[in-house]
C-alpha cells in the first residue's frame, strides 16, 4: 500500500495501527478504539479510494484487534446433532439506520450477558433502500466491535438474497446473475452467513408439492454451489434455504420434506462434495415489518409455535440442519420470545420495531423533513383510505438512505439516547432468546479461520443501484 495514500487516514486514528506486508499492528488499542468511528463514518459517508481504504483499514485493524467475520454453520450443525442444548434461539438482527452505532449497543448488550450466538444481517431489499453495500455493511459492525472491545468470531449474514419472480420471469439469466454477483461481493466483503430465498418461485399451480417446489430446490442447491466455489479457503459458509415466502400460508413437513429431498439430490447432481444448509426458513403465521392499522399501531400477530416446534425437529432429525428459523418477528410482543426457545427455532430474524424506534426518537424537525420526503417521492404507494400513519410507516424505510448522513451526523446527545433505548431493548431481547453464556458455545465450535482482506476489492467500484421494491425484507 503506499503510504500517501493512507497517511491522512492512519493520522485520524491517532496512527494506533501500523500497516506491515503481513496486515497491521496495534500500537495503541484505547486510541484505535476510541479514533475507529473516524474510518466508520468515512467508509459510510465518503466516496472513491479514501472511502475503500477507510473500509480495508477497518478490516485489517479488526483482524489485529481480534474480531473476524465468521461463519456460524458450526455452531448449528452441532446443534443438529444435538451437541448443543436448545437452550436459545440466535437472534438475527437487520440494522437498517446508525449502523455503526445500534452495532455498539449490540456488543455492549451482548458482552453484559457473555453471549456470544447472535448475528447481523442485511437483505438484498435493505441493502437498496438504506444505501449499505456489503463492505459498508460489514466495515459498520466491525468498526463498532472495535469501539466496545468485542473480541472473537462476528457473524454477519446475507438476509434475503431473494430472486425477483417478476425479474426471473422477464429474464431469468439476468437475474440469476445478478444474484450471483451479490453473493461474491457479499462473501469478499466479509458476509459469512447467507440465506438463499427463491422461494418467489414456488409455484402452487403444480400438482403436487414436490413439483411446486422444484424451481426453488433446484435454483437453492445451484446458488449453494457457487457460493461454496467463492468460499474462503478453510471456511464453511452457513447457507440457509426457504420453503414459503413469509407472510403466505404456514409451511408443512410435506413442503419441507419435499424442498429438502430435491435441493439433495440437485446438490448432488450439481456437487457431490458441496456441504448443503445449515438452517430452514419456514412461514408460521407472520409478515415482514407487521401490519399497521388505521391509527399507527399494529395489527396483533399469531406465531404458529407448534408448526416451528414441528418443523425445527424434522429438520434436524430428518435433514441433520440446525433447526428452523422464523422471520418477521420484531414487532411481536415481548413476552412471546422465549417461545422462540422452547419451540427451539435455531435463529429469528428481527428488523422492523429497530427502525421504529429510531424513528420514534427521531428529531422532529428532521422527522418532518423525512416525511416530506416520503410524500413527494413515495407518492405512488399512498393507497385509497390510507391513513397517514399507514402511509408513513409502510414508507419511511425509503428516507433511509437518502438521509443516512443527517442520521449519522446527529447531536452525540441525541445518538446516546437512541442506542440506550435500544441497548436496553436488545439486552431484553437477548435474555429472553437464552443467549446468555452463548459465547461459550461458540468458542466450543466455531474454530478461527482470519481470512486477509483484498485491497483491489475495497477499491473497485461495486455494483450499482437496482429495483428492489418487490424483494422482502
Amino acid at each position: 500500500m503506499v503510504k500517501a495514500e493512507t497517511v491522512e487516514l492512519l493520522d485520524l486514528i491517532g496512527n494506533s495501527l501500523v500497516l506491515e506486508d503481513s496486515g497491521a499492528i496495534i500500537k495503541n488499542r484505547a486510541v484505535l478504539q476510541a479514533s475507529i468511528h473516524k474510518l466508520a463514518e468515512i467508509s459510510s459517508l465518503g466516496s472513491g479510494a479514501r472511502q475503500g481504504y477507510a473500509r480495508y483499514l477497518i478490516r485489517l485493524a479488526a483482524i489485529a484487534f481480534g474480531a473476524y467475520p465468521a461463519s456460524i454453520h458450526e455452531l448449528y450443525m452441532a446443534r443438529g446433532r444435538e451437541e448443543i442444548p436448545h437452550t436459545f434461539t440466535a437472534p438475527a438482527l437487520n440494522l437498517r439506520m446508525m449502523s455503526f452505532d445500534t452495532a455498539r449497543a449490540v456488543f455492549r448488550a451482548a458482552k453484559a450477558i457473555d453471549g456470544g450466538a447472535f448475528i447481523f444481517e442485511i437483505a438484498r431489499s435493505e441493502i437498496g433502500y438504506t444505501d449499505q453495500r456489503p463492505a459498508e455493511y460489514a466495515s459498520s459492525i466491525l468498526a463498532a466491535a472495535i469501539a466496545e472491545g468485542y473480541t472473537g468470531p462476528v457473524f454477519i449474514q446475507g438476509d434475503h438474497f431473494q430472486v425477483s419472480a417478476k425479474r426471473y420471469t422477464e429474464n431469468p439469466d439476468a437475474e440469476l446473475n445478478a444474484l450471483r454477483e451479490l453473493i461474491k461481493e457479499a462473501i469478499q466483503a466479509g458476509f459469512y452467513n447467507i440465506d438463499i430465498d427463491t422461494s418467489t418461485l414456488v409455484d402452487i399451480s403444480k400438482p403436487t408439492v414436490a413439483e411446486q417446489q422444484t424451481l426453488n430446490c433446484t435454483l437453492s442447491a445451484m446458488f449453494s454451489e457457487y457460493i461454496r466455489a467463492h468460499q474462503p479457503a478453510g471456511l464453511t459458509i452457513s447457507i440457509g434455504g426457504e420453503i414459503g415466502e413469509v407472510g403466505g400460508h404456514n409451511s408443512t413437513e410435506e413442503e419441507l420434506c419435499a424442498y429438502m429431498e430435491g435441493y439433495q439430490l440437485a446438490l448432488q447432481r450439481l456437487s457431490p462434495q458441496s456441504v448443503g444448509l445449515s438452517k430452514i426458513s419456514i412461514q408460521t403465521g407472520t409478515s415482514h415489518g407487521g401490519v399497521v392499522l388505521p391509527d399507527g399501531s399494529i395489527a396483533h400477530v399469531n406465531v404458529d409455535f407448534r408448526t416451528l416446534y414441528n418443523l425445527s425437529r424434522v429438520s434436524r432429525s430428518s435433514f441433520h440442519m440446525g433447526g428452523a428459523v422464523q422471520h418477521g418477528a420484531s414487532t411481536l410482543p415481548e413476552d412471546a420470545f422465549n417461545k422462540f426457545v422452547e419451540s427451539e427455532a435455531i435463529e429469528v430474524h428481527l428488523a422492523t420495531n429497530f427502525q421504529n424506534m429510531v424513528y420514534d426518537r427521531l428529531p422532529e424537525d428532521l422527522k418532518a423533513e423525512m416525511y416530506a420526503y416520503l410524500d413527494k417521492k413515495s407518492a405512488a404507494e399512498r393507497k385509497p383510505g390510507m391513513t397517514d400513519e399507514q402511509f408513513y410507516y409502510k414508507t419511511r424505510k425509503n428516507a433511509i438512505g437518502p438521509f443516512k448522513a443527517k442520521t449519522w451526523q446527529l447531536p452525540d446527545v441525541i445518538k446516546a439516547g437512541i442506542t440506550q433505548d435500544l441497548e436496553n431493548q436488545f439486552a431484553r431481547l437477548f435474555e429472553s432468546l437464552g443467549i446468555m453464556n452463548t459465547r461459550h458455545f461458540v468458542e466450543q465450535t466455531i474454530r478461527p479461520v482470519v481470512v486477509q482482506p483484498s485491497l483491489k476489492f475495497f477499491l473497485t467500484g461495486l455494483a450499482g443501484e437496482e429495483d428492489v421494491s418487490d424483494l422482502a425484507d
